[in-house]
């Protein structure tokens, strides 16, 4: 199976194998994983598309997810988007897996650019997208896009 490791977390893409941990761990993060893997079940070919799932090595605890939304575009574009739990927040543990994931999106020849969204309220989003090094494409009055090529 397909694996990212940094040094603390292990990113590994979800598929219908990953529910019993999920349950086990009682993991609820919002309705993306339930969405991802009901789209899944329809497209295979959207492995590594959509969810994955951010588990912390100390301890093997999901902690997070984050991943694409959809395969790349015409364009060569995907978006990332993530979800920390609130009790592993503002340790770097979004950085480092969604610095993981772009690279590793990167690197796919089918990619050429990465794409983000957040609220312009939402610091630490705004915080983890500047250490990946993604840049402010566009500013709305609510909404900023960033990029990373």
């Amino acid at each position: 199976m397909k694996k990212l490791e940094t040094k603390r977390l292990a990113i590994v893409p979800c598929t219908a194998d990953s529910v019993h941990l999920l349950q086990s761990q009682q993991y609820d993060n919002g309705p993306e994983i339930d969405r991802h893997l009901q789209e899944l079940s329809k497209d295979p070919s959207l492995f590594t598309w959509g969810s994955w799932l951010i588990i912390r090595k100390s301890d093997s605890r999901v902690i997070g997810d984050a991943g694409f939304k959809g395969k790349p575009d015409d364009q060569r574009r995907v978006e990332i988007g993530y979800g920390l739990l609130e009790q592993y927040r503002n340790n770097g543990y979004a950085t480092e897996a969604i610095n993981a994931l772009i690279e590793w999106a990167l690197a796919n020849e089918a990619v050429e650019k990465v794409m983000a969204e957040t609220d312009r309220s939402n610091l630490a989003s705004i915080r983890v997208l500047e250490k990946v090094k993604m840049k402010k494409t566009i500013e709305k009055e609510c909404v900023i896009y960033w990029a990373r090529q």
